[in-house]
């Protein structure tokens, strides 16, 4: 199916991006890696063969973002899949987060995904098939403490996605949101996963993460949630969030522990 496929993939240089990039290589694809380290690029390009394109632009900058418009332009079948995936996290009191932090998250994990959205678009419309995968986490349905920052970046990608994907229902592109849950991953310090251990909350591999993400954008899936019982529990909070409420609050006082 990815034979003769490029696909744009942003944060490619991460734990998750690594994973997603390496599936879709033995898939067939030729990808276009987007990320911060141009050394860290290649190094992973090399490790997958060295077919594919190493591109250093920072999405959170109108300058990365031509960058990536023009390196678009210029290949030979331009671009049939873009997988926004670049993002960073959060694991902090709302009130301790400076103005740079808050900052860099919505413009890192909403506003940089949008206007590189918008940037690709017309490459994206080229195509007789297209899509557009958005990262998003469970976080991203459901509010948690530790987190407020990074679940409004995610509530955001999450309304996007579904907004965008019913703007382009009559056109060739598709809309994909992606919501894994908790990932071993350097996103997750050794707090975030000693908390997840104290409180039984399973975390994925990246390589698990790439899996099941290879199979949505393979299935053309609108809307994906990793895990269980993550996806019971985004439901129930979509319907009844007290319950959810009651859940969280035995929580706090071990969360609070570790922030």
């Amino acid at each position: 199916m990815f034979n003769n496929k490029t696909i744009l993939l942003t944060g490619a240089g991460g734990g998750i991006g690594s994973a997603i990039a390496n599936t879709l290589s033995e898939a067939g694809a030729l990808l276009v890696l987007v990320g911060l380290e141009l050394d860290e690029l290649e190094r992973l390009n090399q490790t997958l063969g060295g077919q594919h394109h190493a591109l250093q632009s920072d999405i959170a900058t109108k300058e990365g973002r031509e960058n990536i418009f023009q390196f678009c332009q210029q290949l030979e079948n331009g671009i049939d899949i873009l997988i926004n995936n670049a993002g960073i996290g959060q694991f902090s009191l709302f009130e301790n987060m400076t103005t740079e932090h808050i900052s860099s998250l919505i413009t890192v994990n909403l506003t940089s995904t949008i206007l590189l959205t918008q940037k690709l678009l017309p490459a994206l419309a080229l195509r007789t098939e297209a899509q557009i995968v958005n990262i998003g986490s469970t976080l991203g349905s459901i509010g948690y403490p530790g987190s407020s920052v990074y679940c409004a970046s995610k509530f955001g990608i999450r309304g996007f996605s579904e907004a965008l994907r019913r703007e382009l229902m009559d056109s060739s592109i598709s809309v994909s949101y992606f919501a894994p849950r908790a990932t071993k991953t350097a996103i997750n310090d050794e707090k975030v996963v000693a908390m997840n251990n104290e409180l039984g909350t399973h975390m994925d591999s990246p390589e698990q993460v790439a899996e099941a993400l290879f199979k949505v954008i393979k299935a053309g899936d609108k809307n994906y949630y990793m895990g269980w019982p993550e996806k019971l529990f985004t439901r129930i909070n979509s319907l009844l969030p007290s319950i959810v409420d009651k859940s969280i609050i035995k929580q706090l006082p071990i969360i609070k522990q570790y922030l």
